[in-house]
């Protein structure tokens, strides 16, 4: 395995690390609401879902600046595997494939990390010299 590719490999892991952290916390926080005010699920659909492209957009962010170039392949590959955990755990937990709405969601997911990782190579990825 050469240099480059274990790069990647570091950079899509600290991606999907960066997701799945802020992930855990944002539901902390709105099952706290939940459950101590009378605030239902479907009041927050809309702050969920940019919760959820926010932190897609951080992973791929994350995975651009640690690869420092190819951010739109490293946000990509970071989206794609969230997309496939998430895949993986509704077929083998649930026994059920995604709706299309969840198809069209998770395709939304990918796209908005790539820009994360574009966006991560260009301000965090190029070598600041004086």
């Amino acid at each position: 395995m050469d240099v480059e590719t274990k790069n990647y490999g570091t950079a899509v892991l600290y991606g999907l690390m960066g997701i799945f952290l802020l992930a855990i916390v944002s539901t902390f926080i709105l099952s706290l609401i939940l459950r101590f005010t009378s605030v239902q699920e479907s009041d927050l659909e809309f702050i969920i879902t940019a919760f959820s492209f926010i932190t897609l957009f951080t992973g791929g962010f994350v995975s651009g600046g640690k690869g420092k170039q190819k951010g739109w392949m490293l946000g990509g590959l970071t989206g794609l595997l969230y997309s496939l955990v998430v895949f993986l755990f509704y077929y083998l937990g649930y026994n059920s494939l995604f709706s299309a709405e969840q198809v069209i969601y998770h395709t939304c997911y990918i796209l908005i990390a790539m820009m994360g990782g574009i966006l991560g190579v260009n301000l965090m990825g190029k070598s600041r010299t004086a």
